[in-house]
């Protein structure tokens, strides 16, 4: 009787390895993020301040809808907007946020795809991890991680960010 599943388990067994083996398009994509804090080009801003006080994150808000570029110069061929909210989380003393991010790319390669990443903000130095949760177009069902490094504050105004993506894209978004 245990002879008569042989056959399937041989094939369960294959179409897994097959699966596994096939190229599902690990993709690493390195670009960078410029902001401007103040003035009349502005790209972030905080939209609610926290009911706790200026020392509490909780409660507060914030937009962005900053600059995707090929290189941390502003010169640099412009590829998306770096678009989404900010939510203050933490009751504690300090920065705790959540954030939720949408690279829309208008140009390049991904043009016309965008890119969905989310998670916490503890603090504004150091690298900061984020998942990607999925996408559309080129991105479509995508999964992987997105590494998110200032690297230089040109103007007191003025930032520029390193994001390196590392996104693992269905077959479908092949298409």
């Amino acid at each position: 009787m245990a002879l008569a599943h042989l056959p399937f388990v041989l094939l369960l067994v294959s179409s897994v390895a097959a699966f596994a083996a096939a190229d599902h398009g690990l993709t690493h994509i390195h670009l960078y993020v410029h902001e401007t804090y103040t003035g009349a080009n502005a790209t972030a801003a905080a939209v609610l301040q926290s009911p706790l006080g200026a020392n509490s994150s909780f409660g507060s808000m914030g937009v962005v809808d900053d600059e995707i570029r090929v290189g941390p110069d502003r010169s640099s061929q412009l590829v998306g907007r770096y678009q989404g909210v900010f939510f203050g989380t933490s009751v504690q003393l300090g920065a705790g946020y959540l954030s939720s991010i949408t690279l829309v790319f208008t140009a390049g390669e991904y043009k016309g795809s965008t890119l969905s990443v989310q998670g916490p903000l503890l603090g504004f130095t150091g690298t900061i991890e984020r998942a990607v949760v999925g996408g559309t177009g080129k991105f479509r069902l995508a999964r992987g991680y997105m590494l998110f490094k200032m690297i230089s504050k040109p103007t007191p105004e003025t930032d520029v960010n390193e994001i390196n993506l590392f996104v693992l894209m269905h077959p479908a978004g092949k298409y």
